[in-house]
């Protein structure tokens, strides 16, 4: 590496813990300052911070790896997590969520189940499962940024003991970087997390434009289209994946058939079928419900909702185009020539081509930038986790009394505990893509059914969502160990065709798993005392099935009216998601040349956005807190 991209990369980082410590200052107030801010930050800094906090070094990885290798279509896997979720909680989720003026999610469970023993084990499992989800998403980035900067950084860290590797240089360089967000993450909770969030933003937007501008300015349509072709660039799909490639890359198409996912039509279908009810489950327990909860209002908790999805999806696509055209005109070729080619090692395309083929100066910035991205996806999990530990664990069964300053000090080590163990569980974790799986598909398969039922069904109780929790993270639990011991398996066994099946396949196996343990809880106890779930209602206002609670509060009060927005809050997510999809869109199509689908992207976008002005924006602003 040249000196002047070293010199960035290290004004960066000073820079970034530099902030982070210096307004530390401001989270000794007590538990509320430190996780949530003081509910005090201007929502578009909480926007910027919970967009920062998306862009992460080992998703856009993985994004890279799937753009180049099924074309324009693949911004379709990015339903895998699903990101339309983001849109479910624009519309009406975030407005729900924060009238309940709690700090956490498994805190504001028991304004739905109450504080019962069906209550406390509800708000028990939830901090479970925020605690267990901050844990995977930890060794997640542990992986990612481990291989990414061994390729890119020029020195060997390995650390030798008694004859043999005690850290390989990616687990050495991991914990170096993990430790420097640590420290200001730790010592400033949510202020230095997004003071910190806003500036790596900022860089990651000055580092995916310079990257799509040197991709858009010195690369030719020609030395593009030589190498893509029609499909590659066709959003629409039918049952079957189409060839991509044309037969001189044949490699590909080979790889596309062995990785799950040629019957691109069920593929589609399942992950639809997840994203609805995913979507109206609403966030995990994790930092982007944190930043909803942080918000000053119920106005802004919508504004900021709606801010994240605008500012988050052309920059990274600018980036993440930007790599692959590089990659498509150099190292296609090369790639094609392997012919043991595997979806792992598209992974690496973005650290071989930050490496190789860009420019000093402009790769300093983006080195820069994806350190950003890491260090705020990271920062996030690491002030949203520790809250579950402090607040609903230990605060509430454990020490109930004590001074601000202890109970910063114990949130504090709880930090460094998840840290530790995320990183811990990071060791063990074979690849990015498995982690990602296990997250999007099996972990979130656990969470789905019990937090969809909890907004819509009034019957729904606490032992219900407890074990309902219960049976999903058990289900989701087996399908990872059973992904992970594949490889041992005895071919034509039940399990080993089972660990063969693509994850998100499974997701209807967990999910019925987990209803299971949803109705039975529920119609095997009693239903939630009435009172709770009228001032749950009658606050959060949800639509749904919960006619015994309205007609009791519409005894009481003649002008008490029912949410009925359902049917408009559906037609503005679909909107909603063609909206989001012209955002990634656009800039792949703009940086390929394919000018007239690029100009219908802009279209799309200027639509739905004047759309959403009038049936979403306008009812935001008449919001009554």
């Amino acid at each position: 590496m040249n000196i002047i991209d070293v010199s960035i990369i290290l004004i960066y980082i000073v820079l970034s813990v530099g902030i982070g410590i210096w307004i530390s200052r401001k989270a000794s107030k007590g538990l509320d300052d430190y996780f949530l801010g003081g509910k005090s930050i201007k929502w578009y800094f909480l926007g910027l911070s919970n967009g920062s906090g998306m862009f992460d070094v080992s998703g856009t990885s993985w994004m890279i790896g799937v753009l180049f290798l099924y074309g324009v279509k693949s911004f379709m896997f990015m339903w895998l997590w699903p990101i339309w979720n983001q849109i479910f909680v624009m519309m009406f989720l975030a407005v729900w969520i924060r009238r309940s003026k709690v700090m956490t999610g498994s805190e504001w469970i028991l304004t739905r189940f109450g504080s019962d023993k069906a209550g406390k084990a509800s708000h028990i499992i939830v901090a479970i499962f925020a605690i267990i989800s901050t844990i995977g998403f930890i060794a997640y980035f542990f992986v990612g940024i481990g291989k990414f900067v061994t390729i890119i950084l020029p020195w060997d860290l390995t650390v030798h003991m008694n004859g043999g590797v005690f850290l390989t240089s990616e687990q050495a360089y991991a914990l170096l970087i993990i430790f420097l967000t640590t420290i200001y993450t730790v010592k400033g909770g949510m202020f230095s997390v997004v003071a910190t969030e806003v500036v790596q933003y900022i860089i990651m937007i000055v580092a995916g434009v310079l990257i799509a501008g040197y991709a858009f300015f010195n690369y030719t349509d020609i030395q593009i289209n030589s190498v893509i072709t029609p499909e590659w660039k066709n959003v629409f799909f039918g049952w079957e994946f189409e060839t991509q490639w044309s037969d001189k890359f044949e490699t590909f198409n080979k790889l596309i058939d062995t990785e799950g996912y040629k019957m691109f039509g069920a593929f589609i279908g399942m992950t639809l079928f997840k994203g609805f009810f995913a979507s109206v489950a609403g966030p995990t327990p994790s930092y982007d419900l944190q930043r909803v909860l942080s918000t000053k209002s119920v106005k802004e908790a919508a504004y900021m909702s709606g801010f994240t999805n605008l500012i988050l999806f052309i920059p990274r696509y600018l980036l993440i185009t930007g790599i692959v055209v590089i990659a498509l005109v150099n190292l296609a070729p090369e790639l094609n020539a392997n012919v043991n080619l595997t979806g792992a090692d598209l992974e690496l395309l973005m650290p071989k081509v930050v490496n190789l083929y860009i420019p000093v100066g402009i790769k300093g910035i983006l080195l820069a930038g994806l350190l950003a991205a890491f260090m705020s996806g990271f920062s996030a999990f690491v002030n949203a986790g520790p809250a579950y530990i402090v607040n609903d664990i230990y605060k509430k069964y454990f020490k109930p009394v004590a001074s601000n300053k202890h109970y910063i000090k114990v949130s504090q080590i709880s930090s460094f505990l998840v840290v530790g163990l995320g990183v811990f569980m990071g060791f063990f974790a074979d690849s990015i893509n498995s982690l990602t799986l296990w997250i999007t598909s099996a972990l979130y398969g656990g969470y789905v059914a019990a937090n969809f039922l909890k907004w819509i069904w009034w019957r729904f109780n606490g032992w219900g969502y407890f074990w309902g929790m219960v049976g999903g993270l058990i289900a989701a639990s087996l399908q990872f160990v059973l992904d992970q011991s594949k490889g041992s398996l005895t071919a034509g066994t039940f399990l080993h065709d089972l660990s063969q099946v693509p994850s998100i396949y499974l997701f209807p196996l967990i999910f019925g798993m987990s209803i299971l343990g949803c109705l039975l809880g529920t119609y095997l106890s009693k239903p939630t005392d009435m009172e709770v779930l009228k001032s749950f209602y009658s606050n959060v206002r949800p639509w749904g099935f919960w006619g015994p609670v309205y007609k009791q509060l519409k005894a009481q009060d003649q002008s008490f009216q029912k949410n009925n927005d359902f049917y408009l809050d559906m037609m503005n997510c679909v909107i909603g998601i063609v909206w989001q999809s012209s955002m990634i869109l656009l800039p792949i199509y703009f940086i390929i040349r394919d000018y007239p689908k690029a100009v219908v992207s802009l279209v799309v976008f200027l639509v739905t956005t004047t759309v959403l002005k009038f049936t979403w924006l306008d009812r935001v602003r008449k919001i009554e807190e």
